[in-house]
């Protein structure tokens, strides 16, 4: 009889739980942030890892953010080092929904023309203050491959 009212309680307070939080929170996606910094090795690791994440939790919210070494595979013609571009790779994560930005102090630092961009690549005026951003203002979970 006891373990049955214990049910009872667990279940209502469950229910009023869901009452109080707003659809709109709890349908809300899972926003994460994947900093790229180190080269083509780290991007060919994070873009499995994205592709995997995107397998397992297909509604979440990516944002990769690129600088320093990091925009080396947002740059046309980029290749892994089994010779693979990354350009088909970042078009399909793009139409995933996955957004790619790269920090144009970067670009400036190390003379790299906008135009050498991949289409997909969109930029900031700092990396490491949009993914500041995104983590404080926007609720993003921060991964770095």
């Amino acid at each position: 009889m006891q373990r049955h009212i214990f049910s009872l309680i667990a279940a209502i307070l469950l229910a009023a739980s869901a009452a109080i939080v707003p659809a709109a929170v709890r349908a809300e996606p899972v926003k994460v942030v994947y900093h790229m910094q180190d080269g083509v090795d780290q991007a060919s690791r994070g873009l499995a890892n994205i592709r995997n994440h995107l397998r397992a939790e297909p509604d979440t919210r990516i944002v990769v953010v690129a600088l320093a070494d990091g925009i080396q595979f947002l740059l046309k013609g980029a290749t892994q080092r089994n010779g693979r571009p990354f350009d088909a790779q970042v078009s399909d994560l793009a139409q995933q929904g996955v957004e790619f930005r790269v920090c144009n102090f970067t670009l400036a630092a190390h003379d790299v023309p906008h135009e050498r961009l991949l289409r997909e690549a969109k930029l900031v005026k700092s990396g490491v203050a949009e993914i500041a951003r995104l983590q404080a203002k926007e609720g993003f979970a921060y991964i770095r491959p």
